[in-house]
Parts: C-alpha cells; sequence; structure tokens
C-alpha cells in the first residue's frame, strides 16, 4: 500500500482532504455535551387526581398502575410518588440500550388496558407518558418590575405566550412552569347553598350543562331549497369568558318566578389554578421556567438559541415585564470543553516544537503536524456516524491521541531521514525502502495499542457508557494514525524532502548544536549509569518490588468514586419543615434562605420555590436553586461550591425550624440530584408507612 500512494502522492491528498471536509462539517453537526448519556433510560407516568390523599392515590390508582407495567421488557425497575396535593408519578427504568421511544410505546399500551378501572376524574385530567431526563439545561424567570402583574398573571403569560415558544427551539427536550397558569374560581358559601338546598353536586352539573361549547350547525347548508342563495354558520356562546356570566349560571328556577344563580351562593374570581407551588428570584415573585436538553441536543448552541428567542420575545412582554437567566448549565459545558480544547492546542503546539527541536528540520517536522489534524477530523466523522457527541471523555482521548498520531509519521520520518543522511538515497527512493523496513512495525504497533483500549468499550452499564465514547475515539483515532502512516506520510515524504544529506551530530552551531552536545552527553551518562545498574540487577529489582509494594498499599487505601465531584456553578438547598407546616412558614422560611444566600460574595441569583423539591413536593418543603458567580470571579479554594456548601450547612443547622439539605450537583444529573447513594427502604411485610417510620 505505501508504494501506491506513493506513486500517487496526489491521491494521498485528496483522501486527507476528503476526511478533512468531512470532519469539519460533522464538527458543527455533533451534539455538546459535558459527559455522554450514561444514565438508563427512564419513562415516567404522571397524573393529577385533585382531592385525594397519597394513601387513595397509592391504593385506588398507582397499585392498579404498577401492577399492569410489571414485567415489561427491558424493565429494570420502577418506584412511585403520591403527593398530598393530589399529584403523583410512577418513573419506570429500562436497562441501558434501550430504546427509550419504544419503551415509552410499551408503558402507554399497558395503560390503556387499565384506563376503566381508573377513577374517571384521573382519565378527564390526563394521564402523561414521557421519557425523563434529569439535564437541567437552563431556568429562566419572568418578574413584573412595577408589580402591575402578580405570579399568577405572570404563569399564564409565560405558558401561552413564552413556552409553545421556547418549545420549537431545536435541541430543547422539555420546558416546563413552576407555578400556574390563570383559573375561574368558585368558591362556595356552604352556609348559602345549606339555606338554598343547593349542593357541589349541582353546582358541577350546571357548570357542566351550562359552561359548553356547542355546534350549533349552520342555514342555509345542503340539502336546501333551489332557490336559497345565501348560507351561514350558526354561532353561539356556549363557553362563559368572565365572572360576571359565570355568576348568571342558573342553579334552580322556582315555581314564582324567582331564581338561584351560582352568584347567590359562590364568590367568583379569576385566579390561579394551583396555590401549590410558588417562585420567587431573589425573594420577589416571578414566573419560572425550567429548560432540559433533547437527547441529541448541543447545549451550547441550544443555550445561545434560547436567549435569542427570549430576546426576541422580551420585545412583545407586557410593560414593566423582563426576564433574567439565573441558571445556565451550557456556560459549565462551554468552560470544560474550551478548556480541553486549549489543552489540545496546546499539546499539538508542544509536539511540534519537541519534533523541531530532535529533528531540526522544519520540513521533518511539518509532515507529523500535517498527520494530526487530518487523523482528527477523520475521527470527528466517525464519531457523529456513530452517534457519539463532543464531550469531556472524546476530547481527553483526542488530546491523549496526540501522542499515539505522530509516533507513526514520526517513525516514518525519521526512518526515511536516516536512508537518505547516510545511504545517500533520494527521498522517494529512500522513502520506498524505509516503507519496506518498518510497514510491519506500525501495523503491529498499532494492533497493540487497539487491543488494549478496546476492552473498555465492552463494559456494561453507566461504566461502560463512559468508558466507551473515550475507547472508540482512541481505537479510530489510532486507525486513522495507521493509515496515514502507510499513505500520506510517505507520499509527502516522497515529494517534500529534499535529496540531500542531512547534518548530523555535534557539528551543528547555534542553539540545535547546543542541544545536540547535551543530549548526546546525556545519553552518554544514562547508558553508564544503565550499566551500573545492570552489574547490580538483584538489589535493583529489590528496589524495584519495593516500589510495587508502596504503590499496591496506597493504591488500595485510595478513596474510590464513580466521577469526581465538580463545582458547576450551582448548588441545591433544600429545606424539609415539619409534617403539617402551611406554606405561609416555608415561604417565609425561604425569603430567609434567599437573605442568607444573596449575602455570600459568590452567588448571583436565587430562585426558591415552595412546594416543591427533588426529594417530593408539599407544603413543608422549599428548594433554591443558587447560581454562582463566573469561576473567574471566585478564585480559591474557600469559594468554590464545595465550601460554600459546608458554610451554608454549617449555618443552618442552627435553624431549628427545618432540617437543611445542602448540595454540590453531581458530575452527572441523570444519574441522581445529589453525589452518593440514594437508599430505598422496602416494607416487605406491608406494614404501611407508619410501621417503617
Amino acid at each position: 500500500m505505501p508504494n501506491f500512494f506513493i506513486d500517487r502522492p496526489i491521491f494521498a491528498w485528496v483522501i486527507a482532504l476528503f476526511m478533512l471536509v468531512i470532519g469539519a462539517a460533522c464538527i458543527t453537526q455533533l451534539p455538546v455535551t459535558q459527559y455522554p448519556n450514561v444514565a438508563p433510560p427512564q419513562v415516567t407516568v404522571s397524573f393529577n387526581y385533585p382531592g385525594a390523599s397519597a394513601q387513595v392515590l397509592d391504593e385506588s390508582v398507582i397499585s392498579i398502575i404498577e401492577n399492569e407495567l410489571n414485567g415489561l421488557e427491558g424493565m429494570i425497575y420502577m418506584e412511585s410518588e403520591s403527593q398530598a396535593s393530589g399529584e403523583a408519578s410512577i418513573i419506570v427504568t429500562f436497562a441501558a440500550g434501550t430504546d427509550g421511544d419504544l419503551a415509552r410505546v410499551d408503558v402507554m399500551n399497558r395503560l390503556s388496558r387499565v384506563n376503566s378501572r381508573l377513577p374517571q376524574t384521573v382519565i378527564q385530567q390526563g394521564i402523561r407518558v414521557e421519557e425523563t431526563r434529569s439535564n437541567v439545561l437552563m431556568i429562566v424567570a419572568l418578574s413584573s418590575k412595577d408589580g402591575r402583574l402578580d405570579e399568577a398573571t405572570l404563569g399564564d403569560y409565560i405558558a401561552r405566550n413564552v413556552l409553545p415558544e421556547l418549545q420549537r427551539v431545536k435541541g430543547v427536550g422539555e420546558a416546563k412552569l413552576f407555578g400556574s397558569e390563570l383559573a375561574m374560581r368558585v368558591w362556595l358559601d356552604t352556609d348559602r347553598m345549606l339555606g338554598f338546598g343547593i349542593t357541589p353536586d349541582d353546582v358541577n352539573a350546571a357548570l357542566r350543562a351550562q359552561n359548553a361549547q356547542i355546534a350549533a350547525g349552520s342555514l342555509g347548508a345542503r340539502p336546501n331549497l333551489d332557490n336559497q342563495t345565501i348560507s351561514a354558520s350558526v354561532q353561539v356562546q356556549g363557553q362563559l369568558i368572565n365572572t360576571d356570566q359565570f355568576a348568571q349560571v342558573l342553579l334552580r328556577a322556582n315555581p314564582d318566578g324567582s331564581r338561584v344563580v351560582l352568584g347567590d351562593v359562590a364568590r367568583i374570581e379569576l385566579g390561579a389554578q394551583s396555590h401549590f407551588i410558588t417562585a420567587k428570584h431573589n425573594g420577589e415573585p416571578v414566573g419560572v421556567m425550567q429548560i432540559q436538553l433533547g437527547p441529541t441536543g448541543n447545549a451550547i448552541e441550544t443555550a445561545a438559541a434560547l436567549r435569542e428567542r427570549m430576546d426576541q420575545l422580551a420585545a412583545f412582554f407586557p410593560a414593566g415585564v423582563s426576564y433574567a437567566v439565573p441558571y445556565d448549565s451550557s456556560l459549565f459545558v462551554e468552560s470544560s470543553i474550551s478548556k480541553v480544547t486549549q489543552t489540545l492546542l496546546e499539546a499539538v503546539g508542544l509536539v511540534f516544537l519537541v519534533m523541531l527541536l530532535f529533528l531540526q528540520n522544519i520540513r521533518y517536522t511539518l509532515i507529523p503536524t500535517l498527520v494530526v489534524p487530518v487523523a482528527l477530523m477523520g475521527t470527528v466523522a466517525v464519531l457523529y456516524a456513530i452517534g457519539f457527541s463532543i464531550n469531556a471523555l472524546t476530547m481527553f482521548a483526542m488530546v491523549m491521541a496526540i501522542g499515539i498520531l505522530v509516533d507513526d509519521a514520526i517513525m516514518v520520518v525519521e526512518n526515511v531521514e536516516r536512508l537518505i543522511a547516510t545511504e545517500h538515497l533520494s527521498p522517494r527512493d529512500a522513502t520506498i525502502k524505509a516503507m519496506g523496513q518498518i510497514t510491519g512495525a506500525v501495523i503491529g504497533i498499532t494492533v497493540v495499542l487497539v487491543s488494549v483500549f478496546v476492552p473498555m468499550a465492552l463494559f456494561g452499564g453507566a461504566v461502560g457508557a463512559i468508558y466507551r465514547q473515550f475507547s472508540v475515539t482512541m481505537v479510530v483515532a489510532m486507525l486513522f494514525s495507521a493509515f496515514l502512516a502507510l499513505s500520506l506520510t510517505p507520499a509527502l515524504c516522497a515529494s517534500l524532502l529534499k535529496p540531500q544529506a542531512v547534518e548530523h551530530g555535534d557539528n551543528k552551531r547555534g542553539l540545535f548544536g547546543l542541544f545536540n552536545r547535551l543530549f548526546n552527553r546525556t545519553a552518554r551518562g544514562y547508558d553508564r549509569a544503565v550499566n551500573r545498574v545492570t552489574r547490580r540487577s538483584l538489589r535493583r529489582l529489590g528496589l524495584y518490588a519495593g516500589l510495587i509494594l508502596v504503590v499496591v498499599f496506597l493504591f488500595v487505601r485510595l478513596p474510590t468514586g464513580f466521577l469526581p465531584s465538580e463545582d458547576q456553578g450551582l448548588i441545591f438547598n433544600i429545606m424539609l419543615l415539619p409534617p403539617g407546616a402551611s406554606a405561609n412558614r416555608s415561604e417565609a422560611l425561604g425569603d430567609r434562605v434567599t437573605e442568607y444566600f444573596m449575602a455570600q460574595d459568590e452567588v448571583s441569583h436565587v430562585v426558591t420555590l415552595t412546594g416543591f423539591s427533588v426529594f417530593g413536593a408539599g407544603q413543608n418543603v422549599v428548594h433554591s436553586f443558587v447560581d454562582l458567580k463566573h469561576w473567574g470571579q471566585r478564585e480559591g479554594p474557600e469559594h468554590s461550591a464545595d465550601a460554600i456548601v459546608r458554610r451554608a450547612a454549617a449555618e443552618f443547622s442552627t435553624w431549628n425550624e427545618a432540617l437543611a439539605i445542602p448540595l454540590n450537583l453531581p458530575p452527572i444529573l441523570e444519574l441522581g440530584n445529589a453525589s452518593g447513594f440514594s437508599l430505598r427502604l422496602l416494607d416487605r411485610g406491608g406494614q404501611g408507612h407508619a410501621a417503617l417510620a
């Protein structure tokens, strides 16, 4: 193969340029994430049963659905949560590698079998089946600076005008509102209802009958008279649109001509559909959106597109309304990738300088350097073809692969240079002879290196998902390195190198001559040291064995972990009040938490949600998203996320109102909301929650 490309150098150039163009095109299409998707797919079944307790939800809905879902193909386990607000969810976790879309279809098919056995209210409210991903990309908050719009009005504006726009942005997986839309609230006066002899069922029946959309038909439609010349659709107002119309809903008509309307027994107002979750940004009421990245989304591009879309929508916001982005995870992803990219460029530059220092000829140095971008772009094209992403692991693999990429090319160049200098051959003849000598060595080295990294791609579970992308990137880069060493590199050597011999050794002047003399002196000293060591081999082997024992001793005592904790610029803080605590107490505590964090120099934004947390929902929970300033503004370990978490834990431990749980984000959010372990206590005997407590 090398002789084929030596005789056809243009063809070798064409292949290299093709790899560069394809790789450059693919690199713009690859999703950019911090880590590859390592979490097993999960499907969430969520529903709402207004007025039902957690126990009623468990007995009348969850147990029925769980029995039907049990035994799904590929299912590992499932768990459910019932909230006092009537909301509940069942999370079904499938084995790694399961197609999430097919798993969701399987769950929906199983649900269709039990719809007739579920309460009618649950069916009317709707059952949602979604493939879930715990990868919050961005939190966006809308606020009314002049206070003219309350939280419910802001939430309604978001649900109608902002969320649909953001859901259409490329790369967005899900956009969720933390808050409530507006709804017509009917507050019944039980005393007046008792006096009139009216029950809540009477009110519901009247509302269903008199607040309905009616298809009234049309006039003049066929079949009609022969002389009919006009047709028109009949429009009637079926659904009521304001409080006055709802107040006139007829509940009873008496024989004496009097009547009882809804306004006689109820107070009617336009208010929040749900008061369960309230949101504040830096202590001010806001409407909050949580945006999650899609499975194939590019975090950096999606975040930029979201900000651009929000800027466009802001031009049409009501007077006094503005938006803020308290949290944007793409900033950490961008910072991580940019650091690795910087390391990659530094590695290329360092390799170039080292090769120039040793080869001491710009032509000999340029040939291995040209191989690096070609091999990397070819690797990028393969990553795109097999569905991988640009992440910290694939970029790290490319950094490691740079040394291997130039090794094969350097082997070819050095052998050609040796034959030109010692045997005074022309570049073409020297290249042909050199490739005949080292082709087997190039192939053998590549096979050995590939065999080292291939087993890493065969691991299962989350560990396999992490190491697979690293391993495949390394293997592909090494294969391209070997291919280029047998094609492009000999073609470049035959066409770019000059036929004259190269000056060697200590005869050179200047910097290179000085380096050669120092290097040769060091090499001779190393030679003498090795000779002395080999004379006392048993003593040296004993020392070597001692070093191995020390390494093993230290290795078994090193702490273990899945991935190291990182400062991602965001921390969670969960406050758990005693059971039965009202939302007013929780909201007051949330304001106190916000005040504490805003007093810290490292904090820029605090979004507090009352009634919601990653550990469950209820009036007695408060969840705070604490966004930290840019890493460049808080240098030093005392300003890191871990240090802020430790200080917060020490401060909150003195508060008697609630249990505080400040958390630094785990490296991979899909695997949990915090670092460490998540434990479940199973009630095998069916004794109930009270017995577990």
